[in-house]
């Protein structure tokens, strides 16, 4: 029986919900105008019935994958800063607009891209725009803002050193990666973060935030053609093109290697992690499919064997981001300092049996369902819709690219779940965080 098209089986707490097809096709089965401006300015726009409210995505390519060490953190403290005031707007005249139309409006910078988005009623939507246009073309950037969102930026850095299964993750990634960004943290390090000043600030937004370089996202019970004439007026003034050409990312090339961390903690983690596909790779669906075989819920194998029957871990899962260039793939594991040894080498084994025995069509038809089904689940809103379509038109895979996903994933068989296993989980790179007395 096919998943999609006959009905998503979602495996919830060991038992299965029958969730209809036209759930998943509803997520991303209606149709979306995509316009491209004179400026290069690309947009999205789905007319969504389903519910009176409007979301907005505005996604650029600026993020930790074009940083460099020096500046590693630049694209997340800006987008903080930009919604904290523009030349015709405070911050709280910020907060304001966005509460009178019945939403918000926020910014993040992430590894492959960073993100301005907000929602409203329907009926505000053309203010919705209005505001976000005004962040994205007028920000201020003041002073006092900057050194406000820094505090609350370098809080977060040492929250994150701070605790067990951040520091490891982020330890082998740096492990992982090498010299390439992915291995660096999008929130940026210390020393980095306290040396951005704003004309700093300043230089990056205007290399960045040029038509070229952005994908708007607009989903909602909305006319197409409406947003199009209204988009066209409120960013005539973006710059167009897209400015210097991206420099080329180093090729990551995983050692092999094993590191130890010694640090107070009530837990052992144990983290093992790959080089995997990126989100244009043939092998992407294969490979999301073989994560969820092993990590997707109670029903994954790390859980059923590791946590149900040896009793070995607090938490575990995996892990495989989309990512525009080299991804990764990590298997982690919380357990006691006790069994640490024991745990880490039940990680070990499950990686090689699943390299080594083929999958039951069981497993696979779970894993399958499992990974659709929670991709349904995620896109029930405006918002996630939004962030979808600007996220792979902004990859380069297309706005449409969940459509050929689900099929893909669906076609997924047992000998490309062993033929996967067999070329990406060859050579781990393992980060090992063992407790010691505070």
């Amino acid at each position: 029986m096919s998943p999609a098209r006959a009905a998503l089986w979602l495996i919830v707490a060991g038992g299965l919900t029958v969730i209809p097809s036209a759930a998943l096709a509803g997520s991303h089965g209606l149709p979306v105008l995509r316009h491209q401006f004179a400026s290069g300015l690309t947009l999205l726009v789905r007319e969504n019935p389903a519910a009176p409210v409007v979301a907005v995505s505005l996604q650029l390519r600026m993020g930790g994958r074009w940083e460099r060490p020096d500046n590693a953190g630049i694209s997340n403290l800006l987008q903080h800063v930009m919604v904290k005031g523009t030349t015709r707007r405070s911050a709280q005249e910020i907060a304001e607009a966005a509460e009178e139309v019945g939403g918000s409006v926020s910014a993040s910078g992430d590894t492959d891209y960073s993100e301005l988005r907000g929602t409203a009623l329907v009926r505000h939507w053309k203010a919705l725009l209005d505001l976000v246009a005004d962040v994205a073309l007028r920000p201020s950037l003041p002073t006092d803002e900057i050194e406000n969102e820094r505090r609350v930026i370098l809080s977060q850095i040492r929250n994150r050193g701070d605790l067990p299964f951040p520091l490891t993750f982020d330890t082998l990634l740096a492990s992982l990666y090498g010299s390439h960004p992915y291995g660096r943290s999008a929130l940026g390090q210390r020393q980095t973060v306290e040396g951005l000043d704003r004309a700093r600030l300043l230089d990056h937004y205007r290399r960045h935030y040029r038509a070229g370089r952005i994908v708007l996202a607009v989903s909602g019970q909305v006319r197409a053609r409406a947003v199009v004439e209204e988009v066209g007026r409120l960013f005539a003034d973006l710059p167009g093109g897209s400015e210097a050409a991206d420099a080329a990312t180093p090729t990551p090339a995983a050692a092999g290697a094993r590191g130890m961390l010694e640090r107070p903690a009530a837990q052992a983690q144990v983290l093992v992690g790959y080089l995997a596909p990126s989100l244009a790779g043939g092998d992407y669906a294969a490979v999301k499919v073989l994560t969820t075989l092993l990590g997707g819920g109670m029903s994954g194998r790390l859980f059923v064997q590791l946590r149900d029957k040896q009793g070995l871990a607090y938490s575990l899962g995996a892990i495989y981001p989309s990512r525009a260039d080299t991804s990764f793939l990590v298997i982690h594991m919380g357990t006691a300092a006790e069994n640490l040894a024991r745990a880490e080498e039940g990680l070990r084994r499950e990686v090689a049996r699943v390299r080594e025995e083929r999958v039951t069509p069981e497993e696979l038809q779970r894993a399958r369902a499992y990974l659709l089904g929670n991709l349904a689940m995620d896109r029930r809103t405006n918002s996630r819709q939004a962030w979808y379509l600007a996220f792979f038109e902004l990859a380069g895979v297309g706005h449409e690219f969940l459509d050929r996903y689900a099929n893909a994933v669906e076609a997924v068989t047992i000998e490309d779940i062993q033929r996967v296993a067999g070329r990406y989980l060859a050579d781990p790179t393992v980060a090992v965080l063992k407790p010691i007395p505070k």
